[in-house]
């Protein structure tokens, strides 16, 4: 095994000193929340946008009372179908609770069952 004696030119870099060629800002940061990040704001994010938050967990409504009719309608589509979650934006615990609490207000005549341009027109018989 032959020893050689090191040269300046293979000395490792300090800490302070950059590596030829790459400059700062070129290099990928490190980031907690986003991993590999490539200059830009840190706030913005790349693909889509914020997801909205549950409306009835921001207010803190605990019970969706199925007397509310006007709070109901809201969720209730112009064909009278009960709207999605990724329409509504509610939470799966508050949308369970809104599909019921319809059903409850429909079956004690609140809210209609379907919208009245579809019951005047004799849809589904022919």
């Amino acid at each position: 095994m032959m020893i050689t004696e090191r040269s300046e030119e293979t000395e490792p870099l300090d800490d302070m000193e950059e590596a030829p060629g790459v400059a700062d800002e070129d290099r990928p940061r490190r980031t907690e929340a986003s991993g590999v990040e490539r200059g830009g704001d840190d706030r913005r994010r790349r693909f889509g946008r914020r997801r909205r938050v549950c409306i009835m967990c921001a207010d803190k409504i605990k019970v969706v009372d199925y007397k509310n009719v006007s709070f109901l309608r809201r969720y209730v589509s112009d064909r009278g179908r009960i709207e999605t979650r990724r329409k509504t934006n509610a939470c799966a615990k508050h949308q369970r609770a809104l599909a019921r609490a319809i059903k409850r207000a429909r079956h004690l005549a609140l809210i209609p069952y379907t919208a009245e341009h579809i019951r005047s027109a004799g849809a589904g018989h022919r």
